[in-house]
């Protein structure tokens, strides 16, 4: 029993599991702060461009 577990101890296939795991979860961290970083940027910008146009509604009148 002692033995298994010493080869269990030493088996290295496992481990690359476990860094890859690793790797996604550093992964997920970056992405989500740059989305949240770039999302309060995109949105400030959004709104400038919107204060910059005419108000009205979007809406197109006919002309004849």
């Amino acid at each position: 029993m002692l033995q298994r577990i010493k080869m269990l101890w030493r088996d290295e296939e496992g481990a690359t599991m476990v860094e890859y795991a690793l790797m996604l979860a550093l992964i997920a961290i970056v992405a989500i702060l740059v989305v949240t970083a770039l999302g309060q940027k995109v949105a400030t910008t959004f709104d400038n461009a919107q204060q910059q146009l005419p108000a009205g509604g979007g809406q197109v009148t006919p002309t004849n």
